[in-house]
């Protein structure tokens, strides 16, 4: 497989204020007090999933030369600056072209870039059989996290079918936006609904396609 990972690291950080500012984001904080900033930890953990040569950082013009000191194994042409920021979609789209025009069979990962994970071996296999899964598929996959609390911060996925090949992946039923307390005690008891990772499975070739139907702007 042609495995690749795009690292979505724009945002501006604001409510991590005061530690993230404008200048200096929490993606590129040592906010664990590790040695490493978030977004050093996101390649981190996608060594062995994919070679850093096939890494991709998408970011706002003003802090391509951090993401260069900070990750100077990723090749500068895949460090991908953004005149000014469009959230998601365009981000996403920006890459995903990138890519297509030198690895027409690309496999992808698209991950924010400030996210942290204490079990990475896990995290690495999960992400192993997300992209054997979408390599020779039309297949979209979205992470999601088995809820341990009623959370109000973030997004849910709600599954609904196992697939019969395997049983770690699911057709989802919906998405839905951050709720509140009593909707997210109904969605944990309800048990088919997961925290929303923001983290996205796909081959270029799928990305592509579903872009020109459903956000052809």
């Amino acid at each position: 497989m042609d495995n690749h990972v795009v690292i979505m690291a724009g945002g501006i950080g604001s409510r991590f204020w005061p530690m993230s500012t404008p200048e200096c984001p929490k993606q590129f904080i040592d906010v664990m007090g590790c040695g490493r900033s978030l977004i050093q930890l996101t390649a981190d953990r996608f060594d062995g999933v994919c070679p850093r040569e096939n890494m991709w950082v998408v970011t706002s013009e003003k802090y391509i030369d951090i993401v260069r000191e900070q990750l100077p194994e990723i090749p500068e042409s895949n460090i991908l600056a953004e005149p000014c920021a469009r959230n998601t979609a365009p981000c996403i789209a920006f890459a995903c072209w990138k890519i297509k025009k030198k690895h027409p069979r690309a496999n992808i990962v698209v991950t924010p870039s400030d996210a942290l994970v204490i079990n990475t071996g896990e995290f690495r296999r999960v992400m192993e059989k997300a992209l054997r899964f979408t390599d020779d598929s039309s297949a979209i996959v979205t992470i999601g996290i088995r809820p341990t609390r009623p959370e109000t911060g973030y997004g849910y996925i709600a599954a609904a079918n196992q697939l019969q090949t395997d049983k770690e992946i699911y057709t989802v039923d919906a998405f839905k936006e951050k709720p509140d307390k009593e909707t997210a005690e109904k969605y944990l008891a309800e048990g088919n609904f997961f925290w929303n990772a923001g983290i996205f499975v796909w081959n270029v070739r799928t990305i592509t396609s579903v872009m020109r139907v459903y956000a052809p702007g």
